[in-house]
């Protein structure tokens, strides 16, 4: 009869042992993540004005949407394209960014990289795909 008991509070016990595991197993993962602190505007030294903002469509070997943007920096013009696809259109305005990718293989050519700062803290890069005076 003693054994009895013993095996009650063992079963008991397991459940109990059981249910906690059940419970943290959600938390294993998130334990290993780490959340990015929040991008430190002095990082985006240069203010961008965008005047023109639009969506085009992008077909190879299926069709997506593409934001295209106009900005000025200085006295040049340039035109961004976004380096994924997104249904939203950036209103037009001054953003902060910072130059992500600034590449000079030849004086007469070059790849040139975009990262936006959004209001609330969000990011995008751009890619300059137009350059004019």
């Amino acid at each position: 009869m003693l054994g009895d008991e013993e095996s009650v509070e063992e079963e008991s016990l397991l459940k109990k042992l059981l249910l906690l595991i059940i419970l943290l197993l959600p938390a294993v993962p998130m334990a290993g993540e780490k959340k990015q602190p929040p991008p430190n505007p002095a990082d985006y030294p240069l203010t961008l004005h965008v005047y023109s903002s639009h969506m085009a469509d992008l077909c190879a070997p299926g069709c997506i949407w593409v934001q295209h943007l106009n900005i000025v920096m200085g006295k040049l013009k340039y035109e961004l394209s976004d380096t994924i696809s997104r249904s939203d259109l950036l209103r037009v305005g001054d953003y902060k960014a910072r130059i992500l990718k600034d590449e000079t293989d030849r004086s007469y050519e070059y790849q040139r990289k975009y990262e936006f700062l959004l209001p609330d803290g969000a990011t995008r890069e751009y890619l300059v795909v137009a350059e004019s005076e």
